[in-house]
């Protein structure tokens, strides 16, 4: 995921975050000029072990090669106007429907010979249906107005069809974090205008943020940060901390 902050055409920056759903922190956060390619960065930053979930702005056949040669997997959307060879039709089970799967397919991308020598293996095209999120005026921006499916792709074909879905719902989780990075670790108005100063600014806020959550063994929430500023400042007693703490979810 990308998040920007934009004041002019010339001043701008991209913070590039990994984060670990599972754990519920950032693992790694790049920052770029503002009109950095997120998918360039991606792939300069790959590592083995992983499953990347990625929404559309990332969607391309030659990053999830890159994925694959670092022993890494993808469930990433793709637009819904992709152009693919179907390959077989999965039959899909009583979980899919009821999780909302249209289709579970094996696919080759593209339909020239160019396009499909961009990644090695067919790939796993699942669609699930979806509420559609029409925009109230016409704009560029936020990308295509939502149809009624997404367009899952995949390399993981030992996973049901339902299960790729829940992974790709918990992408969401990283809006959660940014709210929190922006709002609540203090990242929304930057306190230097300079690449260092940037990058020190937002590696304070991941460190605190990891603080939190292997100080706690909890995942990071604002109640916590207030409740552990309050602490600091003398407002809460330890009493009261360590109650808070034993009320929140346990990381697995």
């Amino acid at each position: 995921m990308a998040w920007a902050i934009w004041k002019n055409e010339e001043n701008a920056v991209k913070a590039h975050a990994q984060f670990d759903i599972a754990k519920h922190v950032p693992v790694k956060i790049t920052i770029t000029e503002g009109n950095g390619n997120e998918r360039d960065v991606l792939a300069d930053n790959l590592e083995a072990g992983r499953i990347y979930v990625q929404d559309r702005g990332y969607a391309s056949f030659a990053l999830f090669q890159k994925i694959l040669d670092e022993n890494s997997s993808f469930v990433c959307r793709l637009r819904d106007n992709s152009v693919y060879e179907c390959l077989e039709e999965r039959e899909l089970t009583k979980d899919a429907i009821d999780a909302g799967i249209i289709f579970d397919k094996t696919i080759k991308p593209g339909r020239c010979v160019k396009t499909q020598k961009l990644i090695s293996v067919p790939i796993r095209l699942i669609a699930i249906k979806c509420t559609p999120h029409r925009k109230r005026y016409k704009t560029s921006r936020g990308g295509p107005q939502q149809g009624e499916s997404l367009l899952i792709a995949t390399d993981r074909f030992d996973l049901e069809a339902d299960v790729i879905a829940l992974i790709f719902k918990h992408r969401w989780t990283v809006e959660t974090f940014f709210n929190f990075f922006k709002h609540i670790l203090g990242c929304r108005h930057l306190l230097s205008e300079c690449k260092n100063g940037i990058e020190l600014e937002t590696y304070a806020a991941i460190i605190a943020c990891m603080l939190i959550a292997l100080w706690t063994g909890r995942k990071p929430t604002l109640r916590t940060y207030e409740m552990l500023c309050w602490y600091f400042t003398g407002m809460a007693d330890e009493e009261e901390l360590l109650s808070h703490i034993g009320r929140l979810q346990i990381q697995t």
